[in-house]
Parts: C-alpha cells; structure tokens; sequence
C-alpha cells in the first residue's frame, strides 16, 4: 500500500529521504511570518475573520505598469529575469492589497530549462519546435539541471523579502497540461493528439508525463524551498477528458508532481479549468482521501455544489466569473456576494476567480472586488450589504 492507495497508484513516485526535509529556518512559513496570514490558515481548514482573496493571473496585462515593465521584453525572458520577474509578481500586492503574491512565470518554463525548444508567441502561447510524437522522442528528452533554477529562486528570494507576512504561492503546470502542449506542439481546441497518443501507446505516455511530473515538480519545489509558503497545480486542460481517462492515465502523474513538495508541508492547491467532473478526484488523485488542501474551482459549478462533490475536508478556492469582471457593478457585486455566500459550505473559502483576470479588465474594478470582499468578514451570511 501506498497511504490508502494500492502501490501500483504510487509506484512511479519519485523516490525521497525517509527523513521529512524541513522548510529552511528563514522560510516565512517556518518563522511564523505568514503562518498566520488568512490565505494560509484557510487552506489549512480555519476560517479566518477575513476572507483571503487573490486572482490567478492578478501579475500581467491587466495593469498599465506591467504593460510598461514589459515593453521590448518576450514573456519567457522576463519570467527569467529575477529582478523583473520579482517585481511584476509585487505589482498587483501593492495595487489590490490581495491576500497573496502568485509568482510570476509561465508553466513551459521548468520544460524550456530542461531543453525543449518552447517559445511563447504572442497571441497564440506556447509553441514546440519540435512536438513529441514518439517513444524516441520521449527517449531525447534532456533531464532538469537543478542549476538551471537559479533565475527561479532568486526571483522568489526578492519576492518574499518584499511581501514581508503575505505570503507567495509557488505554482507549476500540471503534467497533462505540460504533456497536451509539448505532443500538439502548441494550444489545441481539443487536445485529440495527446489524447490519441494516451491509448495508442500508454507505455510512451506515462513516460512522458512521469518526465513531465518530475520536471514540474522540480520546478514547484525550487519556489518552496526559496520562500513561497503555498503551491498551486494548475491542470489547464483537465477538462478535455473523461473521468476514466484522469484516473488511469493522468492522476497519478499529478500525484507524483506535488510529492516533490510533500515532505515540504506547505498547502497544495489543485485547480483545472472545465474539471467538474473529475473535481473530486483531483483533491485525491485517484486514492480513497483527500490530499491536497485547497481545489480550485471554475465558473461553471456553484461553489456549494462544488462542496457538496468534494465534501468538507478540503478548502475551496474560486469561482467568481472572469466575464462578470466587466459587467455593471451592481451585477457584479450580487455575483461576488453569491459565490461568498455559497462558498459557506466548504470548511473554508479562498475567494479567486474560475480562471485568470482578463487583459482588458479595468484594475479598479479588482481593487473594489478586493475591498469588498474583506468587508464580508468570514464570509459566512454574506448575501446581504454589509
């Protein structure tokens, strides 16, 4: 046995010490610096005075001084430079007074470190030189050089220095996600390559994303290690497959990517977009309980629905629409005020979007979603004005 689970659901784990790794002493965590901060105590089960909220992709177009920083800048060399990266993933902190940092990078980063040729282009997003169609292709996959992470944890150093008790929240993309990219070689409407390669050859498939978990995983624990005191996995394109699929071909590689940061004992959040059918499973990854500390939800499920199919032994995180963010403001206010009301159910509530804030959103509008959002206190009986 694995935990609960049969060795043949864990088998494929990375191997560790047997000793737990402690945090260093000078993580923030470790010190007792954001320990207490309402996002951590949240994932961790409590319900904070205050409800934490923070927004996937609060760090890029949206804000004016981003759109400066980034001028004659491509995306993957500005997720490589510590001190731009560092100060892009602040922006929104010191703008929205957010509950938490999400560090800027990109999910090709960790594959791009490790040598796939991987290029953002903008408009489209990642594109492979060359895609990974074969069991040989999989074969000439270089591995991550831990050095190669230097740019990572610097940039995270900077970070946590500035944000002082809010804390960072680390991420990486999930191996499906990573796998969908590098065997399409770029953004697919409904990933039918990858999908395909999954039944017509599982041995080369669980290969490549056992290679993908672990760069993934190298990635996510590199930001720990350097300070951030919470870890997201995002699985962008969990929605593309069937329950049956998720659970014999891709969870047990997500599994294997957030034991990287097991023994570390930060939070572990799992989110994926169009994933209400698999929501429970990603908070076990297959298993019989639960084992990550937060799930992320999407607009699509009202939150107490979302509670209802994962139950209460994990914290919830979402699900305001990112459509709703240009609608009036009466609109949506009724609508923040209805995910925080529904979000009651769960033992407790990280308010977030169900996705990513988009670039044409107008950044006094998350300001005001973020005040009043701390001025429903806990969060419980909010549908009404304060």
């Amino acid at each position: 046995m694995c935990g609960n689970r049969p060795v043949s659901r864990c088998e494929n784990r990375p191997v560790t010490d047997a000793t737990t790794t402690a945090l260093p002493g000078t993580h923030p965590l470790a010190a007792g610096l954001t320990s207490g901060s309402p996002l951590v105590r949240a994932l961790r089960g409590d319900r904070p005075e205050t409800l934490p909220v923070w927004f996937m992709r609060q760090a890029g177009r949206s804000l004016p001084e981003y759109r400066e920083l980034r001028v004659g800048t491509a995306m993957l060399d500005a997720c490589l430079d510590p001190a731009l990266a560092s100060e892009i993933t602040l922006q929104p902190v010191r703008r929205h007074g957010v509950d938490a940092g999400i560090f800027f990078s990109d999910i090709v980063v960790p594959i791009k470190l490790a040598g796939v040729d991987v290029e953002i282009v903008p408009g489209r997003g990642p594109v492979l030189g060359s895609p990974i169609r074969s069991a040989a292709d999989v074969d000439a996959l270089g591995q991550l050089d831990p050095s190669a992470l230097a740019p990572i944890t610097e940039a995270v150093g900077r970070t946590v220095a500035e944000l002082g008790s809010t804390p960072l929240i680390g991420f990486a993309g999930a191996p499906f996600t990573l796998a969908a990219y590098l065997v399409e070689g770029g953004p697919s409407k409904d990933h039918i390559r990858a999908r395909t390669l999954m039944h017509a050859d599982p041995e080369t498939w669980s290969r490549l994303l056992s290679w993908a978990a672990d760069v993934s995983g190298a990635f996510l624990r590199a930001q720990v290690l350097a300070g951030a005191s919470a870890a997201q996995l995002f699985d962008s394109w969990v929605g593309s497959l069937s329950r049956a699929d998720y659970l014999e071909h891709v969870a047990p590689h997500s599994d294997r990517a957030l034991s990287h940061v097991a023994d570390l004992g930060v939070p572990r959040i799992h989110f994926g977009v169009g994933s209400g059918e698999v929501l429970h499973d990603m908070t076990t990854l297959g298993g019989e309980r639960v084992v990550v500390d937060g799930v992320g939800v999407d607009w699509r499920i009202p939150l107490d629905e979302a509670v209802r199919r994962v139950g209460t032994d994990v914290t919830v995180q979402g699900n305001i629409d990112p459509a709703m963010l240009s609608a009036p403001w009466q609109v949506l206010e009724d609508h923040v005020r209805d995910v925080v009301r529904r979000g009651g159910a769960a033992r407790a509530h990280v308010v977030n979007l169900g996705h990513g804030v988009p670039p044409e959103t107008d950044p006094a509008v998350i300001t005001r979603v973020v005040e009043l959002v701390h001025s429903l206190g806990s969060g419980r009986d909010a549908g009404e004005p304060a």
